[in-house]
């Protein structure tokens, strides 16, 4: 029968997360013995984890659930690396700039809703934020397609030669978050190039059903774009445009662009308005790897966050949020425990499909139903408590191997190329993490 969720409930929905949450840590290592605090079971990548953790703040502030509140903290903090900037020792070697970035919006959202604040003598959130915001901004490549991020930081992984939306839109909307939360018009600067480089180069295309398409290779200067849509794009697309739109007062040009790329994400990943992941999902059934079936979890935290911001969206995205939801809670009946959530809500029960991915999207689709029923993100002005430091990030070991600074030379790519081979034979070993 899948979950009994009434959507006008917070003690309904609430209720409904909760359990989704207890599914979700199911695939949790923290809590076990040998297990690393921080990240879940493999096939799961270490963005995965920011990406969950993200979720679960947002649980933590709409329904004052403190349950997980500690492992939510150490596991952020276990993997915050020995700099405060999300380098974590364990991705030394295979952490791209949209990983980096997806745990970026994830300290925002602690930033915002006043997540519990660091002690011991760690930074806080807004710290570690700023932090990320300035080694992303420190590897834009103005030597290749006139600017933007590249996929992977370090040369010898692949993807190096490929300019990812998501790595920018990440840039994107944590510069814009900045901006909004502490008034620094630096920050909003930097998202609108951002931003105007992404409509440049032909990524984002702003119409009335506005496209967001891959990226491209840097070879013929990003001009033979991948079309390929993905619902986690459009999310932080439309995420970082309704943060601008908010932070500039509601500037009609924002405004519009919302309205552009909402146009798109509202028919391309929506099917009788209900949520789906149109390039795995389209014929009914699944060809989604384990990357894919969590876009639809930020996909839907973005949309919640565009209601609030920005209120002319708020009618329409409340309704698909609301469709999504009463069909997300459907595909709940499965697994042991009878609520284990499913891949295709479309099918108004459980589809046989279950992970990580799976729970995280119904959590996040589900506690969206609440967005308006608590305070917007805070800033600086309106109640937030975070401390921050503007030159976090810099002047690191981690800044040594920024992409702009890198002087590579023929023996540093024989090193790499021995580097390469390490971390082959430890993947054999199924030790490493990293993002499709």
């Amino acid at each position: 029968m899948g979950l009994d969720l009434d959507p006008s409930s917070k003690d309904s929905i609430c209720y409904a997360t909760a359990l989704i949450q207890k599914g979700m840590l199911d695939y949790y290592e923290g809590t076990r013995i040998g297990g690393t605090v921080g990240m879940f079971q493999s096939p799961y990548y270490w963005w995965q984890a920011g990406e969950a953790f993200g979720g679960m703040i947002d649980n933590w502030y709409f329904c004052e659930n403190t349950t997980f509140e500690s492992l939510i903290y150490d596991g952020m903090l276990a993997q915050t690396g020995p700099h405060y900037d999300y380098m974590p020792e364990n991705q030394t070697m295979v952490e791209g700039n949209d990983d980096q970035g997806v745990w970026g919006l994830t300290l925002m959202g602690a930033v915002e809703r006043n997540f519990t604040n660091p002690t011991n003598g760690a930074p806080g959130w807004l710290a570690m934020a700023q932090a990320i915001f300035n080694q992303l901004n420190s590897r834009w490549d103005t030597a290749n397609c006139g600017g933007g991020l590249r996929w992977q930081i370090f040369t010898w992984n692949g993807g190096y030669n490929y300019k990812n939306t998501i790595s920018n839109a990440c840039l994107f909307q944590i510069a814009a978050r900045l901006g909004r939360y502490t008034g620094n018009d630096t920050y909003l600067e930097v998202a609108e190039n951002v931003f105007d480089w992404l409509v440049d180069v032909g990524y984002v295309v702003l119409k009335d059903v506005g496209n967001v398409f891959d990226g491209a290779e840097i070879d013929n200067n990003c001009t033979s774009i991948n079309k390929l849509e993905w619902s986690y794009n459009h999310g932080v697309v439309l995420g970082g445009l309704a943060f601008m739109y908010n932070a500039t007062n509601g500037s009609s040009e924002w405004e519009t662009r919302v309205t552009q790329i909402l146009g798109g994400a509202e028919s391309y990943f929506f099917k009788d308005s209900i949520m789906y992941e149109s390039l795995c999902q389209g014929d009914g059934t699944s060809t989604c790897n384990s990357d894919q079936r969590s876009f639809k979890a930020i996909f839907s935290r973005m949309l919640g966050l565009t209601s609030v911001l920005v209120p002319s969206t708020q009618s329409k995205v409340d309704d698909l949020l609301k469709q999504s939801a009463l069909a997300a809670a459907a595909s709940c009946s499965g697994g042991t425990d009878g609520h284990t959530c499913g891949l295709n809500w479309n099918k108004q029960a459980n589809d046989g499909y279950y992970g990580l991915g799976e729970q995280m999207s119904a959590l996040e689709v589900m506690q969206q139903l609440l967005i308006h029923q608590k305070a917007a993100p805070f800033t600086e002005q309106t109640g937030g408590s975070s401390a921050g430091d503007a030159n976090a990030g810099l002047n690191t070991s981690s800044a040594n191997v920024l992409q702009n600074q890198l002087d590579i030379q023929t023996k540093d790519r024989a090193g790499a190329a021995i580097i390469t081979a390490v971390i082959l034979m430890v993947l054999v070993g199924g030790s490493i993490w990293m993002l499709f």
